[in-house]
């Protein structure tokens, strides 16, 4: 009889799949369940099956969740853009960020981060491929912003995330996560901290594999399509 996989499981195995093909590792690309919209009970049932990394965008919810599901240990990043007057709410709560691109938010999660609380891990958010509507840093400006976190006490610099332009075009996706693979490179040899190249959803993570993600952000693979309007 076959046995029936649920999607945590289906995932799991697709990740390891890409990763054999490209003759990577086994576990070095870590699932982060982006949970944004769906209720802590969702995440439970994930955290129980064993994932342990979830990523939330928008604070107010994501710390209801954070409150509800304290007794599980979780890892939580932050992954959506950030207000001056959020940095303290997510210095405290959360054990990585991944959307940083301006050295003002970087200096005052620093200066915000309890001092009893490990470090706060840290990731450059670059618009890799400069569209007008996207958050992020532009790569040219990458290196620089990069000494100035490396500089701040309470921060440890761990790498890059990018969210590329959507298309369909395979040699398109193809240039953006490559440009992406050799700044997060760059990095890697600047800084001993740097392990993290944030890359790939649901539609795109076989070719983000395949350039050297470390991490892939699934929703819409785990959880389905969102219903639940998000409150920020």
């Amino acid at each position: 009889m076959t046995e029936i996989k649920n999607p945590l499981q289906t995932l799991t195995a697709h990740i390891e799949r890409a990763e054999k093909k490209t003759h990577r590792p086994r576990k070095s690309v870590t699932l982060l369940a982006v949970s944004k919209t769906w209720p802590a009970d969702e995440l439970r049932k994930l955290a129980v099956q064993g994932q342990h990394c979830f990523g939330e965008n928008y604070l107010q919810e994501a710390l209801t969740k954070i409150t509800a599901l304290a007794d599980l240990n979780l890892e939580w990043h932050f992954i959506g853009p950030i207000q001056s007057n959020k940095t303290r709410d997510i210095a405290c709560n959360f054990d990585w960020v991944q959307s940083i691109d301006r050295i003002k938010i970087a200096r005052r999660l620093s200066a915000q981060r309890p001092v009893e609380r490990d470090v706060l891990n840290v990731c450059i958010q670059v618009n890799i491929d400069d569209e007008a509507s996207k958050s992020g840093v532009k790569s040219d400006d990458v290196l620089a912003l990069a000494e100035q976190i490396s500089q701040l006490d309470h921060l440890q610099l761990r790498g890059i995330m990018v969210i590329p332009e959507k298309t369909s075009d395979p040699q398109q996706q193809h240039a953006s996560f490559q440009k992406a693979q050799q700044l997060f490179s760059q990095l890697v040899t600047l800084y001993p901290s740097v392990d993290t190249l944030s890359m790939g959803m649901s539609a795109d993570m076989d070719s983000a594999i395949a350039q050297g993600s470390t991490m892939v952000r699934i929703g819409t693979a785990l959880f389905g399509q969102r219903h639940t309007p998000a409150s920020k």
